[in-house]
């Protein structure tokens, strides 16, 4: 309800801290001791996801459509929302148990914030820094493993999101679609991903996860080949199909990668730091693609960037078999 750049300024600030909610979901799956229940976790906040982004906008596109005269279109979407996040918070502290031990917990505040660097500094972050802290330090060999993962997953939503990004500028360029049109388009890719996850990514065993990124990341090449060149909404529509199976494969495959590092105390470090390089990847690379794609057009910049994925594949060679520690 802001009514001056600097109220929603605030605001936006206030909404990218509560964004922490994703982090501690991804840790409290990583707490589970069963690993085929890890997968199926991460896979299920990954529908969470693509349902929660597909229904939302339809939800507050409604509500803001539905004003009475005089009334400002985005005061009942945005009381809508506050509705949900208090109702969210009640379930969470009526319903929703501690899942780590006594034992394994900060044992004071300031203990936590003596690390605090390790967090935002990007280059703490690629090195899994905070990881390294404590009597609970892992191999050396855990250690470059979490690294490359965290490297490929950087890349791979580095590139990801910068075309996800300029995909409404080409749609609107190319096939002159409208707002409602995009909203269809976005619907359609968000029920495609919420399918593919609930159906197919959550029955991944564990152990390969590395082999069903790795076939997603080749499907995403020619996908976005296929929606940078297309020339036909059936061209699009063959490029978006591939681009929503493989989407929802990588991050909930990856996090649970991830999660079979570090120790029991450190489940939510590990799983903080990757949704950290994940939102500086989210932040990058959309400023790349979109400079790319109004520069040299969007044939040559989704070509470049579907090429580019074969960086994060070519990292996946560093990483080492190793027992994970739980």
């Amino acid at each position: 309800m802001s009514r001056s750049f600097g109220i929603f300024l605030i605001s936006r600030i206030i909404g990218g801290l509560s964004k922490g909610n994703v982090s501690l979901c991804t840790a409290i799956i990583a707490d589970l001791p069963s690993l085929k229940n890890r997968s199926k976790g991460m896979a299920m906040i990954g529908v969470a996801f693509s349902l929660g982004f597909t229904i939302g906008p339809m939800v507050g596109a409604y509500f803001a459509m539905n004003t009475t005269n005089g009334e400002l279109f985005y005061i009942r979407p945005a009381l809508l929302a506050l509705l949900l996040a208090v109702i969210d918070l009640i379930f969470i502290f009526l319903l929703l148990p501690e899942t780590l031990p006594k034992e394994n917990r900060v044992s004071s505040i300031i203990f936590g914030f003596q690390g605090v660097s390790d967090l935002l500094s990007p280059v703490s972050l690629f090195h899994f820094s905070a990881v390294t802290r404590g009597k609970d330090r892992p191999t050396q060999e855990s250690l470059q493993n979490l690294r490359v993962l965290g490297l490929v997953y950087f890349l791979y939503l580095f590139l990801f999101s910068g075309l996800e990004y300029t995909i409404s500028f080409l749609t609107h360029q190319r096939f002159q679609f409208s707002s409602m049109q995009q909203g269809k388009m976005f619907f359609f890719i968000g029920i495609t991903m919420a399918v593919i996850q609930g159906g197919y990514a959550r029955r991944i065993k564990p152990g390969n996860e590395v082999k069903a990124v790795k076939r997603a990341i080749i499907l995403l090449m020619p996908a976005f080949l296929l929606i940078g060149w297309a020339n036909s909404l059936t061209m699009l529509g063959c490029g978006l199909l591939l681009y929503s199976f493989a989407a929802a494969i990588v991050v909930p495959c990856l996090s649970s990668l991830v999660s079979t590092y570090g120790s029991a105390s450190q489940k939510g470090t590990v799983m903080g730091i990757l949704r950290s390089l994940g939102a500086l990847a989210r932040a990058v690379g959309p400023i790349l693609s979109a400079t790319l794609y109004w520069l040299i057009g969007a044939e040559a910049c989704f070509t470049i960037c579907s090429v580019s994925f074969l960086i994060p594949l070519i990292y996946f060679r560093r990483l080492k078999a190793t027992r994970k520690e739980e």
